[in-house]
């Protein structure tokens, strides 16, 4: 049997279960998944094998009206990793997408509607042909699913459309199937049983990061980051591992501190865990909180993240 190895880019509007689809098709954990929008902030490269074929999953960034510097930096990594890709999946929200054709659809609704609209035009200009991967269809009725399927497949953009559920992985399999058999003739990149290409200090960032908005999503919009200061291995074999977690007001600080320090110990507890199981190894954690107004614009945040800080 021939290998197959190529990349595959998950393009989606915020929220379109990019990350949730990329960790099923993977079978383990790799991109943080929050309720929160906008959570993936640069693209993480999940592994899946499929037979004889491997398919690097590039999960990008949410593809939106950019605003600030740093939304600017994330859509054009998400358009990057597109354009680099063998095949393209474009994921929208079933649920969210027929919601904003109603009358008095929510804000949300709307808005997620019009950046799959932007990604259209987006696609339509580069001239490209990808799958369509409309997402969620347990919440929706079978006519309406049909109606938006020929809707979005009559723009032109689309080679093909799979129905899926990337909570449940219905319909999933056939769509990693598909996707293996467009990866070209190539040795793997990786060893089969590795899920990913995240270096352990982002890793270990981007986990904390997730559970700091499960935690405190309500509170504290996209105003906090983590940073893995050091990292280092012990003889024991276990790791001791220094994070700031950055805030940009000091009214933001007790929110992560919460009262006596409790929201902080429970961040800390459950980032140590996940980080044991998935390190394969005893962690000792230390979480600072620190703030700073401008870590959104400072230039050293972006490289190490693959992030373009003049996009």
């Amino acid at each position: 049997m021939t290998q197959r190895a190529g990349f595959c880019a998950i393009i989606g509007a915020p929220n379109a279960g990019k990350s949730t689809l990329t960790n099923r098709l993977v079978g383990a954990k790799v991109s943080i998944v929050t309720q929160k929008v906008q959570t993936t902030r640069f693209p993480v490269r999940g592994v899946a094998m499929e037979g004889e074929a491997q398919i690097v999953l590039v999960d990008t960034p949410g593809i939106f009206q950019p605003r600030r510097r740093l939304d600017r930096a994330m859509v054009r990594a998400a358009w990057g990793g597109a354009e680099d890709a063998d095949a393209v999946v474009h994921l929208v929200d079933a649920a969210s997408e027929i919601a904003a054709a109603e009358p008095g659809a929510k804000a949300a609704d709307r808005k997620a509607a019009a950046d799959v609209e932007t990604i259209v035009e987006g696609l339509k200009a580069a001239g490209k042909q990808v799958i369509l991967a409309i997402n969620k269809v347990d919440a929706v009725k079978r006519e309406k699913l049909l109606e938006l399927s020929q809707r979005l497949f009559e723009a032109g953009v689309y080679s093909e459309v799979f129905m899926i559920s990337a909570v449940t992985g219905s319909g999933v399999d056939d769509l990693r199937k598909r996707l293996a058999e467009l990866m070209p003739e190539n040795p793997w990149f990786y060893p089969e049983d590795q899920t990913a290409d995240l270096p352990a200090r982002l890793l270990a960032a981007e986990i904390t990061r997730e559970k700091v908005y499960l935690r405190v999503h309500e509170e504290l919009p996209y105003a906090a980051t983590v940073e893995t200061t050091k990292f280092e291995e012990r003889q024991d074999g276990s790791a001791r591992i220094e994070q700031t977690i950055y805030v940009e007001r000091e009214s933001q600080r007790p929110i992560v501190l919460g009262k006596g320090g409790q929201t902080l110990k429970w961040i800390g507890q459950k980032a140590r865990e996940e980080l044991s199981a998935i390190l394969d190894r005893p962690i000792h954690l230390f979480l600072h909180v620190q703030v700073d107004e401008r870590w959104a614009d400072k230039r050293e945040f972006y490289g190490p993240v693959g992030l373009d800080y003049d996009a």
